[in-house]
């Protein structure tokens, strides 16, 4: 995991000192360091992409961009803080799908996804994998439901917590399966995994960016992707609706949010930036062999993205009938 971190690190650092902030910035942002809270821990993908955003953002402004895991809750909890936070573009979020999906999987939250966040970039879309332990018995979708069939409520599957996208991942090959599997929540995805691999938790539902150099090196099997067209990153693993699930779509994506109210400048300099790093052939090139793809977006148009997605995922929770209180 470190060498990815290293190798997509290196790739932003590659010629990053020959941008410069936009003329329409403000002259003294960013002045001090900037606190970009990830809420999740260290090792999987949100804080691998999250620092890959990070190290660009420092070498192109100057400042340090500090990385600051806050993980659990289903990405409540570094989410709330930044919603708390001055309104000064030096605390700024780094989230997953779950910032979308919590609204409707939650009856309370302490803070408002819309009224309270300034969407700053869209950074990329990952599939996830259904990844399993080499040792279970299974070969295939077809298996691994088979199997889950005749183990109701037994069969458990890592999550990155309660109301994570892994989590909803798993409702929805319940509800789609009529199956029915156990739960194990962590605080983050890269914990999950790790029992994955070492055997305590028999599968998950985990990102291609933290998952695809375990599959690779044999330590995890990954039998179907989320998305409904074959990830570039794995063209071989068939995805859940090409094994049987037909309509299966359940893809992680990131991006980076600022407290409401934070100056349009400050939000519009950010977002040109992230765009500058991803647009990059040789960024894009290193994302996709990772998993990830990179969707560039404008502010109004990722604040447009942000709503759409709130209201698509609260028709997936509404129809799974998933609730977390």
């Amino acid at each position: 995991m470190l060498r990815l971190s290293m190798c997509l690190l290196a790739c932003v650092a590659a010629g990053a000192h020959a941008q410069r902030p936009s003329a329409d910035a403000p002259a003294d942002y960013p002045k001090r360091p900037v606190r970009m809270l990830v809420n999740a821990p260290p090792g999987g993908g949100t804080d691998i992409l999250g620092r890959l955003t990070a190290q660009h953002l420092s070498d192109t402004f100057g400042q340090q961009f500090i990385v600051d895991n806050r993980g659990g809750g289903g990405g409540i909890i570094g989410t709330e803080t930044v919603a708390r936070a001055q309104p000064d573009g030096y605390t700024l979020l780094f989230a997953f799908t779950s910032h979308v999906i919590n609204p409707s999987l939650r009856s309370k939250l302490p803070y408002d996804t819309l009224k309270d966040f300034a969407p700053i970039a869209f950074v990329a879309t990952v599939p996830n994998i259904l990844v399993i332990h080499p040792a279970l018995p299974v070969n295939n979708v077809a298996e691994l439901i088979a199997y889950v069939r005749a183990r109701p409520g037994k069969v458990a599957y890592a999550t990155a917590g309660q109301g994570s996208a892994s989590h909803l991942a798993g409702v929805m090959f319940e509800v789609m399966t009529s199956t029915q599997l156990l739960q194990v929540p962590y605080k983050g995805g890269a914990q999950g995994q790790a029992d994955v691999i070492a055997g305590q938790v028999p599968l998950a539902f985990a990102n291609a960016v933290s998952s695809l150099p375990h599959i690779r090196s044999g330590k995890l099997r990954g039998l179907a992707t989320t998305g409904l067209k074959r990830s570039r990153a794995a063209p071989d693993l068939p995805t859940l609706d090409e094994s049987g699930i037909k309509g299966y779509e359940a893809n992680a994506w990131f991006g980076m949010h600022a407290p409401a109210r934070t100056p349009p400048a400050i939000l519009a300099q950010l977002n040109a930036e992230v765009r500058r790093a991803m647009e990059r052939p040789e960024m894009q090139e290193r994302l996709a062999r990772q998993g990830a793809d990179p969707n560039p977006m404008n502010v109004a148009e990722f604040t447009a993205y942000v709503k759409g997605e709130i209201d698509r995922w609260a028709g997936v929770v509404k129809a799974s009938g998933a609730r977390v209180d």
